[in-house]
């Protein structure tokens, strides 16, 4: 695998990627669904294949107005920042004592090649996993795969149970886990305070000869 155009090809070819698309357009013709359908892949687009440093996986897209746009736990400019990142933000204070942006926008750390995926990548407005098991649990795992495969050595953030579940797909040694708890209200206190998780990540970017993310987002 070389880049993710190379991987779109291949998944176009499978009947479940066929049925996804069929499914997502009546559901975007019929119901509002987020993010906005030319928001739906920017995290592939944000951060092409080879620049691939670090893994954030997200379970599902926010699926109020205005906040998803396709970076899993990223919210544009003037959207109130989500509790889920205002933890990730209160954690990166604790840990490399950034103050906290006034937005919540991460397109900083896909540019230096933090890709953020959600396991489920649409959601139907209101109703939380709402797009469950119609196929993107399929693709999303096969473009973990996608990473295993990677030359270059990635980190891999793991939080809360259900994305912990995918390190069974990262069987590449030169790859590195870090499991916490969710940053989520529900479970922050329960093991994601505390983690360190980005000084944790630019540590093993540096053991792999890898160029450290700056995590400190622009105003």
């Amino acid at each position: 695998m070389k880049s993710w155009d190379e991987f779109f090809t291949q998944e176009e070819a499978q009947p479940y990627y066929q049925q996804l698309m069929q499914f997502l357009e009546e559901e975007y013709k019929t119901k509002t669904i987020f993010p906005p359908k030319e928001d739906l892949f920017t995290c592939f687009k944000a951060c092409p294949y080879e620049d691939v440093k670090v893994v954030m996986l997200g379970q599902d897209p926010y699926h109020e107005v205005g906040q998803a746009h396709g970076l899993c736990f990223s919210v544009r400019k003037g959207v109130k920042i989500p509790p889920s990142l205002r933890n990730m933000y209160k954690e990166l204070k604790t840990d490399l004592d950034i103050d906290m942006p006034s937005h919540g926008y991460l397109i900083d750390w896909a540019k230096q090649g933090v890709f953020m995926m959600n396991a489920v990548m649409s959601v139907v407005e209101g109703k939380a996993g709402s797009h469950q098991k119609k196929g993107w649990e399929t693709f999303t795992d096969h473009a973990i795969q996608a990473l295993n495969e990677h030359e270059s050595g990635i980190v891999f953030l793991l939080w809360g149970n259900w994305a912990q579940k995918k390190a069974e797909l990262i069987t590449n040694p030169q790859h590195k886990i870090i499991t916490s708890a969710h940053p989520s209200p529900l479970s922050a206190s329960r093991g994601f305070f505390g983690s360190r998780p980005f000084s944790k990540t630019n540590a093993y970017l540096k053991e792999m000869g890898r160029t450290p993310i700056e995590w400190k987002i622009e105003e």
